[in-house]
């Protein structure tokens, strides 16, 4: 479990440089993951037939970032490891920001959605609701947040990486919190009994 004498420095430093020395297994291991599930729900809420700012976060070594820019929508990534940023922008072609989840530096107003695909459960819970409220004031009015998580219950270390897990009920009330609207939310992946079903997929859209 967390406690309050880890310090956050130590928390992303540690997780980031895990992302940063396993950068080229992590990208070997998901660049064919079907997320497909995932970018119909995000896109599937937002308004069709025209170019979307789309922001990535956690965008890893670009996959996602690449899939947008390819539907003519104009993504921005943002990751905090230096070497998937790398990744990222030489796969994509994109605009990456090199930006901790706990460090955001984010216009007010800017996207018209957020595609948080396993990377929210990285922020410890005591700093969850000012991140969700940072993204909150990047998006315009009616903004979409997609989040997907390996969904469980408490927080802390699970090898060099840290987590915190939760399920629809904790996710709901952070996100009422923040002022979003949960839309809907699934179970993946499909098809599957739920203790086969490790990961929480939910899309919310931004209240006022």
């Amino acid at each position: 479990m967390e406690t309050q004498s880890e310090s956050l420095a130590e928390i992303e430093a540690a997780t980031l440089n895990h992302y940063n020395q396993n950068a080229k297994s992590y990208w070997q291991g998901t660049k064919e993951h079907d997320v497909s599930q995932n970018y119909a729900a995000f896109l599937g809420a937002l308004p069709q037939d025209e170019a979307l700012d789309i922001l990535d976060l956690g965008c890893g070594p670009g996959r996602d970032v690449f899939y947008f820019k390819s539907l003519g929508h104009r993504p921005v990534g943002l990751d905090g490891s230096e070497v998937f940023c790398r990744m990222a922008r030489a796969y994509s072609g994109c605009r990456i920001l090199q930006q901790s989840m706990l460090s955001l530096d984010l216009q007010a107003l800017s996207f018209d959605g957020i595609f948080a695909n396993a990377s929210l459960f990285h922020v410890p819970s005591r700093e969850l609701p000012r991140v969700l409220n940072e993204l909150y004031a990047a998006l315009r009015p009616a903004g979409i947040l997609f989040i997907s998580n390996p969904r469980g219950s408490g927080e802390g270390w699970s090898g060099q990486r840290y987590g915190h897990f939760m399920e629809i009920d904790n996710s709901r009330e952070f996100l009422a919190n923040a002022q979003f609207e949960m839309l809907d939310h699934y179970y993946r992946p499909p098809g599957k009994p739920r203790h086969e079903q490790p990961w929480l997929a939910i899309t919310a859209r931004k209240l006022r």
